[in-house]
């Protein structure tokens, strides 16, 4: 008999329709976290910018500050902020299966719910680290600069901080400013208004212009220029009205506020490096974050089932549940971790295992739902 070729074996097309199955659900994660985020982002920001500017306008905080510690206050959030989305686009993107009856078709195609394990750790695992890094180096660095920022902006002179059409008082609290115009680069003022109290009489000072001067001996002055004074006792009718063409006044040096311990601000190897209970709080939190995120990511997969009889909203809502529960069990125990309560080790994993166990559990529950009801028996 003549010998005919064997045929080759056909290849397998299962590793790219995994891959397809894969990268599709990876990029629909990516999405909703990305959009997620960004909402969220936008509502701290803008509820920041609302607040810095009031506190501007108030005179507490000088106008050219108002950016600087909104972005570095930010960046602080944005760990916190990415952790709801990693949970919330996994927790989305599986309820839109289920609603959309995908979920049935890979149930009855022989496909479990652990299969969708794998697309979520590929996404989850990246965002994961960068919210380790986020939370160990560049959270504590911003409010490092935030501190910094607010102590310089406090140690400024009366005149330097006054902000322009805002009445501002002095720090030694015997002198009110009151600046129209301000030009920093070329040091001039316009439209003064000084109200001040010496020996018991308040003085009024208008001046069309002015501007700073610096004394030989290193002490700076405001010179106002064709304006008037007005001093007297308020009550009484012996005002004294002087129009002058030039006066001085000396601009008390503000001195440098002490640095105040912050432990949020600490790094994260000064935390290492000095183990006291409140740093050991502080570096729990921060380990706690990355940790709480991949928890929640697995977690999200068995919350994300709906059932049509039960109401479409009811995961949401006991996801959200969930969420606030553990998030509100890490801020306790890390607070009885610096209070000394409680062990430093069972406060960093005592709550991180039992949400873990919370998560095979309702794993099993969605997987295996005879075997569940013969346990509620």
């Amino acid at each position: 008999m003549p010998d005919y070729p064997q045929s080759q074996p056909l290849k397998s097309k299962r590793p790219c329709k995994h891959g397809i199955f894969y990268w599709s659900l990876v990029r629909e994660f990516a999405s909703t976290g990305l959009l997620v985020s960004s909402i969220l982002l936008g509502i701290v920001v803008f509820t920041q910018l609302v607040r810095l500017l009031g506190d501007s306008v108030s005179g507490v905080l000088a106008v050219d500050g108002v950016l600087a510690i909104m972005g570095f206050s930010s960046l602080n959030y944005l760990p916190v902020l990415l952790s709801i989305g990693l949970f919330l686009s996994v927790l989305l993107t599986l309820t839109r299966s289920y609603r959309d009856s995908e979920m049935v078709v890979w149930f009855t195609s022989g496909i479990g719910l652990t299969r969708w394990i794998r697309p979520v750790l590929g996404y989850a695992l990246p965002v994961t680290v960068l919210i380790a890094l986020l939370s160990l180096v560049l959270s504590p660095w911003a409010l490092s600069r935030v501190d910094e920022f607010k102590r310089r902006l406090d140690s400024r002179d009366d005149v330097s901080a006054a902000t322009p059409g805002a009445f501002r008082e002095s720090k030694q609290a015997d002198r009110v400013f009151f600046l129209e115009e301000v030009d920093v680069e070329k040091k001039r003022v316009g439209n003064i208004f000084v109200q001040s109290s010496q020996n018991g009489r308040e003085g009024t000072m208008v001046a069309k212009e002015g501007f700073q001067e610096t004394a030989a001996n290193g002490d700076r002055f405001l010179v106002m220029l064709n304006g008037t004074r007005y001093e007297g006792i308020p009550g009484h009718a012996d005002f004294r009205i002087v129009e002058f063409e030039r006066y001085a006044m000396r601009i008390e040096p503000a001195e440098l506020r002490k640095e105040q311990p912050n432990h949020k601000a600490y790094p994260t190897i000064y935390l290492l490096r000095n183990m006291t209970p409140e740093n050991i709080a502080e570096l729990e939190w921060r380990v706690g974050l990355p940790l709480s995120a991949f928890v929640l990511a697995l977690l999200a997969i068995p919350l994300s089932f709906v059932n049509p009889r039960a109401g479409r909203s009811l995961n949401l809502i006991t996801a959200m549940a969930i969420y606030m529960f553990y998030n509100n069990m890490i801020s306790v125990t890390n607070s009885w971790v610096g209070r000394g309560t409680i062990n430093p080790a069972l406060g960093l994993w005592g709550i991180h295992l039992f949400m873990f166990s919370v998560m095979l559990i309702l794993f099993y529950h969605r997987s295996s739902p005879s075997a569940w009801r013969w346990f509620k028996r």
